[in-house]
């Protein structure tokens, strides 16, 4: 038997079903069919049905006699589906990257006979909201009935969150009844019923925003359906169930909850109609009313909902009216309020750095940054604490913005950005050393001395040399970059490669440090122990394969679209593997899986610890395939997209030529790599060998003595 069977209920959907579809069959999971209901579409949708059904035999058309709509041909899906669950997806949704896996795994660890399944919401301006049941989600026990777990009422009653045993609708009969809100009469009943429910607080799907076309935005009085779906859905619920009292309450309350948003947020109804659906929000309410009543909400939902029990709708309209007016104004105030204090702060801070620009440099001390004040990392972590060693006259000092603040390590002294402690550092400091540019207002003092680390090897473009590349420029006033870079003093680069690409892109009168990276001082002289000691703190068994996959940043992607499937890949590796994966910096987190097979190490503050675990390197065009080299352990280039990267972004030599190991194009050649050894064979050291010998001769271990010996004491040693 098929494991899961996709009901896909298709109609006037053209311009989303293709992405639907394509996020289905290109799931890690294979073991489901997609039974699509053509509902007599009147565009193209029928069309792309049967182009992919031609070419994937798990997409099956099944042809709605006539336009049912949506319950019904939901209906009509599930007399066709085969599978021993079944999951209600909408047409003009997707799911995301290894939803599918994620899904059945939980599946067959609960044999639950619901699953509800977490979702954000992507609006069609490229806003996402993540999903607001999260927590709710995360909260719930392991498998429960309502009664059990009377809270999952409380989330979002659709039924595209959840997936459901076929068996169990079945033999109870459930289907969707005709018109709008047909999710109301089959979701709660379903949820009273289960005896066994789960969740999965991950994102497995992406929950469309229409601009046009939905439901709840068309206006009409067709939204007065909302009232038979729910007088439907407490029949089904004394049916099929015996809820307790406070299953009853929190039921009745969500009952209203939903009248009252129709009313007033989501839904359109007409203006003329809108007091008839409050009476008839009213008569339920009565109707409804619980003997042993239900928990009220607090402030003013409480007030709208003790109006629809007096049945007073000209009190709700002057309520909201007064309400509405009320948080407009408070936003407006909390609004102004926030720029005025944020102007005050700003020119305050102004006037306090130029106050302290006309004190004395402070000869003692050395203030340090890194990647935008995110805390203590990279080249100059590296120089900080060589400097302790062979400076330590010198005072350091970092910079960090407030939201990383409190992650700052436990004795290393600090000043926030923006606040006057910043100002008067950033001021009276002998020594700045970062690996981003300092603020665009800050003045290059005489007899002060501002150090570049940079923060990778390049193989993209960078500074100057983007303007022949300006599809993926995010600062496109070159005048202002260069104006940064004049205030440099010294220039480290890793290998005379980085030199020469550093002389094109930032034309400027600095004087270059070509002594290697600092930050690889801890790779050069690692021993096996050190690398023990990594996988110790990152928890992994021994005896594993560890492989580390860090993509780089692509402009032109969609947030949250990624090259590969993790959790597939981790699949394909086997059970012997562990994939840590750690997003670029750039890049919303994704969800990969939590356990032994895929470790997401995305906030993992110290990326040399990752290197030390790992024993090979996936990437693509990341610079750490430069700093991992140095271990000279295996690294593997995957490169899908090669010459739209090389086109879009611009690039310093041809890594596809002058890889630093294996390389693949293709996912199934990724994959073969790794079953094979090939990864790993002679070709591949090879490559890695001229690799080492163009990027890593200069990283044995004292660049950062060779930086602080010529920075802060004007020696060459």
């Amino acid at each position: 038997m098929t494991f899961l069977s996709i009901v896909l209920p298709v109609y006037k959907v053209q311009g989303y079903l293709r992405q639907c579809l394509d996020s289905l069959l290109s799931q890690s999971f294979t073991d489901f069919e997609i039974v699509a209901v053509d509902d007599r579409s009147p565009d193209y949708s029928g069309a792309i049905l049967a182009e992919y059904a031609a070419r994937d035999p798990r997409v099956r058309v099944v042809t709605a006699p006539e336009n049912l709509g949506l319950g019904r041909a939901r209906n009509l899906g599930l007399e066709h589906a085969t599978g021993e669950y079944v999951w209600f997806v909408d047409s003009d949704d997707w799911l995301s990257e290894g939803a599918l896996n994620a899904t059945a795994e939980r599946l067959r660890e609960t044999d639950a006979d619901l699953l509800i399944v977490g979702w954000d919401r992507v609006h069609w301006d490229g806003r996402v909201q993540a999903g607001t049941a999260r927590k709710s989600l995360a909260a719930a026990p392991d498998v429960f009935s309502v009664e059990q777990w009377p809270k999952v009422l409380n989330i979002l009653h659709v039924a595209w969150n959840k997936v459901v045993r076929r068996e169990f609708l079945l033999r109870l009969g459930f289907v969707f009844e005709a018109g709008w809100y047909e999710d109301v009469s089959f979701s709660f009943p379903v949820m009273l019923a289960a005896p066994r429910i789960s969740t999965l607080p991950r994102t497995c799907v992406h929950y469309r925003q229409r601009r046009t076309g939905a439901i709840t935005r068309t206006v009409g009085d067709r939204h007065f359906e909302v009232f038979d779906h729910w007088e439907h859905a407490l029949d089904l619920a004394t049916k099929y169930a015996s809820p307790t009292d406070e299953v009853r309450g929190l039921l009745f309350r969500r009952m209203i909850w939903h009248f009252l948003r129709v009313l007033r947020h989501d839904a359109r109804v007409p203006r003329e109609s809108r007091a008839r659906f409050f009476g008839r929000m009213s008569e339920m309410y009565k109707t409804h009313l619980p003997p042993a009543g239900y928990p009220l909400p607090a402030r003013t939902e409480g007030m709208r909902y003790r109006m629809v029990a007096g049945g007073s709708y000209r009190s709700l309209r002057v309520f909201d009216f007064a309400v509405g007016r009320a948080r407009q104004a408070k936003r407006l105030v909390r609004r102004a309020a926030g720029w005025v204090k944020r102007r005050t702060r700003q020119v305050a801070g102004q006037v306090y750095y130029r106050v302290q620009l006309r004190l004395p440099v402070d000869q003692s001390l050395a203030l340090y940054g890194a990647y935008w004040f995110r805390g203590v990392s990279c080249n100059p972590a590296a120089i900080a604490a060589k400097a302790a060693e062979l400076a330590p006259h010198l005072r350091p000092v970092w910079v960090v913005a407030e939201p990383y603040a409190k992650a700052m390590p436990a004795g290393v002294d600090h000043v926030v950005a923006g606040t006057l402690p910043y100002y008067r550092a950033v001021a009276r400091a002998r020594y700045l050393v970062n690996n981003v540019n300092w603020p665009n207002r800050l003045v290059k003092r005489r007899g002060t001395t501002h150090v570049m680390t940079h923060h990778g090897t390049p193989l993209k473009k960078m500074g100057a040399d983007q303007a022949d590349h300006p599809a993926a420029v995010k600062d496109p006033d070159f005048r202002a970059q260069m104006r940064r870079a004049d205030r440099w003093d010294y220039s480290v680069t890793a290998n005379p490669f980085t030199t020469v690409a550093w002389e094109s892109a930032y034309p400027c009168s600095h004087e270059t440090l070509e002594v290697g990276y600092p930050r690889n001082d801890r790779l050069a002289t690692a021993t096996a122990a050190d690398s023990a000691a990594a996988r110790g703190r990152l928890g992994i068994p021994a005896g594993r394969r560890v492989v580390l996959y860090m993509p780089t940043h692509r402009e032109w992607l969609p947030d949250g679209r990624r090259v590969l499937d993790t959790e597939r890949f981790a699949e394909e590796l086997g059970p012997d593997s562990t994939l840590l994966v750690r997003e670029h910096y750039f890049t919303t987190p994704a969800e990969p899986a939590s356990g032994a097979a895929v470790v997401d190490v995305s906030d993992h503050p110290v990326v040399e610890d990752l290197y030390l675990a790992a024993d090979v390197l996936l990437t693509d065009y990341s610079s750490a395939m430069f700093d991992f080299a140095v271990l000279n352990r295996p690294i593997v280039i995957f490169a899908p997209d090669w010459p739209v990267y090389r086109d879009v972004r611009g690039v310093y030599f041809d890594l596809l030529a002058e890889p630093p190991g294996a390389v693949a194009t293709e996912y199934a050649a990724l994959v073969g790599l790794f079953q094979n050894g090939s990864y790993a064979d002679e070709s591949a050291a090879a490559a890695r060998a001229s690799f080492r010998t163009r990027f890593c001769s200069l990283d044995d271990g004292h660049a950062a003595e060779r930086v602080v010996r010529r920075i802060f004491f004007d020696t060459n040693q």
